[in-house]
């Protein structure tokens, strides 16, 4: 919900009520860590809140990554997964299950500056995603191949 308030200089800003839902939400991608999908966020929180509505769920996270608390991660081939960490670093999705984790290397920040930028954008961010095999999957193919 939006409340229309106004600053000193009598502009009008815009005030989100921070909700109970929003904070359950935000809890539960927090405690997750484990870059859920919009699904999986809304199966954790209804767990606790069954009357909980999956666009509920849905607004929140969009809401939560338009005020920088968690990032939304647009993953190709796949849906969005929602990060609790919101410094830069990068991602690999595995190409077996399509869980995405964090990959321990320095980011590279001001990336886009070296750009040869041909076309004109104005570039506005990017998320970078390996792809490989996650060790649960290796551990499994292992298995079979027994």
């Amino acid at each position: 919900m939006s409340l229309l308030g106004y600053n000193t200089n009598k502009d009008i800003i815009l005030i989100r009520r921070n909700t109970i839902q929003c904070s359950v939400v935000l809890a539960a991608v927090q405690k997750m860590q484990n870059h859920p999908t919009a699904d999986e966020v809304y199966d954790e929180v209804s767990k606790e809140h069954p009357s909980i509505s999956r666009g509920t769920v849905y607004r929140n996270l969009n809401r939560l990554d338009e005020t920088g608390q968690i990032h939304k991660l647009n993953v190709p081939d796949g849906p969005e997964h929602f990060d609790h960490c919101c410094h830069g670093h990068y991602h690999v999705k595995c190409e077996k299950c399509g869980k995405v984790f964090d990959v321990d290397m320095p980011f590279i920040p001001d990336l886009d500056k070296n750009i040869r930028n041909k076309h004109g954008f104005d570039f506005t961010g990017c998320d970078i995603i390996f792809r490989g095999i996650c060790p649960g999957c290796k551990k499994k193919e292992a298995g079979r191949k027994r």
